[in-house]
């Protein structure tokens, strides 16, 4: 049986894309009932009512899990794609009419969102490689 090394060639990615989610996440639940507003007074209003809070923990809760796999190196592939579809749902729903930039030249853009995109579809990519390696 091989075992991953937690800290390989994609920890520094795993580690900063795990810090991002999991500071936005954290910070959802840990400053008032930022969670529960967004799901009842966007997803709600937006067409996902009466399930907005629901779908919103839900988010919080897969990105508190996917990030602490990612940190250590399980379910690298599952976590990346969970996180993906997060952040398109987020793209579409919330930033894509902000327009491109998160600042500077514009406000909550997905210009963000669009480089968390591509390090996970890294990592996705680098553990299957790293797969292929350990199979030989």
């Amino acid at each position: 049986m091989n075992k991953q090394n937690i800290f390989n060639s994609t920890f520094l990615l795993r580690l900063g894309v795990s810090v991002i989610l999991l500071s936005h996440s954290l910070h959802g639940i840990f400053t008032g009932n930022d969670v529960n507003d967004f799901g009842n007074f966007f997803l709600n209003k937006i067409g996902f009512y009466p399930f907005g809070v629901f779908i919103a923990w839900g988010v919080v809760i897969s990105q508190i899990i996917t990030s602490l796999l990612l940190i250590a190196n399980k379910g690298v592939k599952i976590s990346c794609i969970i996180n993906i579809i997060i952040l398109i749902f987020g793209i579409k729903t919330v930033h894509f009419s902000e327009g491109w930039y998160v600042v500077g030249a514009g406000r909550n853009g997905m210009e963000f969102s669009f480089i968390l995109i591509v390090v996970l579809i890294t990592l996705i990519i680098s553990d299957r490689r790293y797969e292929k390696q350990i199979t030989r």
